[in-house]
């Protein structure tokens, strides 16, 4: 079964932004934007990519990547 991989902190690097800044301008707390840059959530609402995917200026696939697991 394949799996999902979060890019977020490539992203964030990417365009110089800190956990807290990017916490600030989506609007959810810093301990659920660690895990969902860590990978460890099971979830993310639309309305969660869509203010990181503005606020970061980016695409979904920016930030997920599909993997097959072997």
């Amino acid at each position: 079964m394949g799996k999902i991989i979060v890019r977020l902190d490539r992203v964030m690097a990417d365009r110089k932004i800190g956990l807290n800044e990017l916490s600030e301008k989506v609007g959810i707390s810093n301990v659920n934007l660690s895990k969902l840059k860590n990978g460890h959530i099971s979830a993310i609402r639309f309305s969660t990519l869509i203010a990181i995917c503005e606020t970061l200026h980016c695409q979904p696939g920016d930030l997920l990547e599909f993997s097959e697991e072997n």
